[in-house]
């Protein structure tokens, strides 16, 4: 799931060194942390936060198959 967000966070962006995912695990739920750069982050957002929107869908998907619990925090 993390390399999922990485891989599609950086065709996003313009400045793809600059994204980092970060996987946390707390009790039975995974967070993952995306940081991008500052100029980047309309793009990652989108507008009315539809791009952001998809990407937490997409791991709800990838969650439910594997019974996990994902969160998707956009720093």
């Amino acid at each position: 799931m993390k390399e999922l967000i990485e891989y599609v966070a950086k065709s996003l962006v313009d400045d793809p060194s600059q994204v980092e995912v970060t996987e946390t695990v707390t009790g039975g739920a995974v967070v993952l942390e995306l940081k991008v750069a500052p100029e980047d982050m309309g793009r990652v957002i989108g507008r009315n936060g539809r791009v952001a929107n998809a990407l937490r869908t997409l791991l709800r998907v990838l969650s439910t198959k594997e019974g996990k619990r994902v969160t998707l925090e956009i720093l």
